[in-house]
């Protein structure tokens, strides 16, 4: 009876849209038998779904939560750094949820949030934010204050070892016009 029920759930689920296919009753029962986990406050699992739970619940509670900064470029391979917390942006003025593991959040301008954001599936059909490689490098610049100039550094040094294009770069960098001359001068000691 258990797997009929969960038939038709997807693989990541909200309470409401659980109780609208299957009924309160029914959910706390399977919560019970183990076969629906609780990710967090009002998300739930399949018990044999197994993805990156994290990035699932924060792209269920920030619908424009953007991986960013070190996160990003730790899955860029741009750096070694480990990151303790996921580094997260989202627009200036948007609510920073609450959630069950370590987030670092952090508000971009709204004009220029979009600038080199993609999206990445995190399974069960949910899909997050994450900076490219150029932006990522901008941003670590940017906030070099805060985040290490040596981060910064070593990020645009593995880039270009890849093959990253400057002139990409910098035309991403004329957005943001207070790093623009601080990565075209460190471009030309590298090159």
């Amino acid at each position: 009876m258990g797997e009929t029920l969960l038939a038709g759930l997807p693989p990541t689920f909200r309470y409401a849209e659980a109780v609208r296919a299957i009924g309160e009753r029914q959910l706390r029962n399977l919560v019970k038998q183990g076969k629906i986990v609780l990710l967090a406050r009002g998300l739930y699992r399949k018990q044999d779904w197994h993805g990156d739970e994290d990035l699932v619940e924060i792209s269920s509670l920030a619908d424009q939560a953007t991986i960013c900064l070190r996160s990003a470029l730790a899955r860029h391979d741009l750096i070694d750094d480990i990151p303790a917390a996921i580094d997260i942006a989202l627009p200036q003025g948007r609510w920073s949820p609450v959630t069950r593991m370590p987030v670092n959040w952090h508000h971009f301008n709204v004009d220029t949030f979009e600038i080199g954001r993609g999206v990445v599936d995190v399974g069960a059909g949910r899909t997050i934010g994450l900076y490219s490689p150029e932006r990522s490098i901008i941003d670590a610049y940017r906030l070099r204050h805060r985040e290490g100039s040596d981060i910064a550094l070593e990020a645009l040094k593995r880039w270009l070892r890849a093959g990253g294009q400057p002139s990409s770069l910098l035309v991403m960098a004329g957005s943001f016009p207070q790093v623009l001359p601080v990565l075209r001068s460190t471009l030309e000691v590298l090159l």
